[in-house]
């Protein structure tokens, strides 16, 4: 097992990061406040993980509450949001109660959100069980529900007590889930270390078969990363931002589409593949650049086009990205390929050929 930190003072919690970590709730007790939690997961998740965490928390004297929700980005929504508060209501869950959330990025999000809003803020612990959410959405606090005009507009920032990544778990996960996450693991390389980038140009054919080691490092390497980031700027007031890269596109592409019909890593991917085309239209980076991109995106079985969105409707969705400020669009684009930046000043008509370009659309 390995251990890091996400410094923030009083708030500083460990990730740890290792094989078969759900065999050992040990790791979990020390963070509870009472020997009480509700386990917070879905219809997928819950028959492989949910009993063994259960068991394992009972066997020290801990009392667990199990909440199966329906599996999908879909039910990432008020009425799913209040099924957790019923449960936690109708079973007289205290202030001291510990959520845990068992599961991907929407339950993660779901769970955080409950917990920051429930009796004003109770305990939260991140069980990440997919790549997506072990190297990226399990850790700096952003929780949330998605509403039919944007995503993850309703939320609040609320860190969790501990992250507890088994990467063991990852070998269940769909093809489909696992290229997914990959695309947030190349992101964190773009926008941060060209190194890791040349990493896993060198290795994802190890990761896309799920060997132990090459999993191990790149959930480590962007924990590392991510800590750092939301150590520096917790609330997303400046260099948190970047982390966002591929998201103003990505997010648009699914609402535009209906929440579910992508996958978050997919939209993600498409975004990233036009933050990075906007990026050379904008003098930063070369084509050559962009075509190493597309190169690592789309061996990790990810597309690099959007689905078909009118650019008026993209434009559209965009306008209720969180980083616009002043009614005027901001992007994070690529100075090179291992450091970004946040731009306001996107000259509309680059915009309309990025949108408008093969490849991207």
């Amino acid at each position: 097992m390995q251990t890091l930190r996400v410094e923030l003072g009083e708030r500083a919690y460990p990730i740890h990061i290792g094989e078969h970590l759900l065999s050992d709730a040990g790791l979990v007790t020390p963070h509870l406040n009472l020997p009480k939690v509700a386990i917070v997961t879905n219809t997928t998740v819950a028959p492989l993980y949910l009993q063994k965490l259960t068991l394992g928390l009972r066997a020290l004297g801990v009392e667990a509450i199990g909440i199966v929700l329906e599996d999908g980005e879909r039910y990432k929504d008020w009425a799913t949001l209040n099924r957790i508060y019923d449960t936690l209501l109708e079973r007289r869950c205290e202030r001291k109660t510990t959520l845990i959330a068992l599961g991907g990025g929407v339950i993660g999000d779901l769970a955080g959100f409950a917990a920051a809003t429930y009796m004003r803020g109770i305990p939260f612990i991140q069980v990440p069980t997919s790549l997506l959410a072990q190297v990226d959405s399990s850790i700096g606090g952003k929780t949330g529900i998605n509403h039919p005009l944007g995503k993850n507009m309703i939320g609040a920032f609320y860190q969790p007590r501990l992250v507890l990544a088994d990467t063991a778990v990852l070998a269940t996960l769909p093809p489909r889930e696992l290229s997914a996450g990959l695309a947030e693991v190349i992101k964190h390389g773009l926008i941060r270390d060209d190194e890791f980038v040349s990493w896993l140009e060198h290795n994802l054919e190890q990761l896309l078969a799920c060997d132990p080691q090459a999993l191990a490092y790149a959930v480590r390497r962007c924990c590392e990363i991510k800590a750092a980031v939301v150590a520096e700027d917790e609330r997303e007031t400046g260099v948190r931002a970047l982390l966002n890269f591929g998201h103003t596109f990505g997010h648009a592409i699914e609402s535009g589409l209906g929440y579910g019909n992508w996958l978050h890593g997919e939209a993600v991917a498409a975004g990233m593949a036009m933050a990075a085309d906007l990026s050379r239209r904008m003098g930063y980076i070369e084509q050559a650049d962009v075509e190493r991109i597309l190169a690592l995106l789309k061996r990790a079985g990810l597309p690099v086009a959007q689905p078909g969105l009118a650019p008026a409707r993209m434009l559209e969705l965009m306008a209720l990205d969180k980083k616009t400020e002043g009614g005027q669009l901001r992007f994070v684009l690529l100075d090179r390929i291992g450091s970004a930046s946040v731009r306001a000043k996107v000259p509309a008509a680059l915009l309309q050929e990025t949108m408008a370009a093969p490849g991207v659309n």
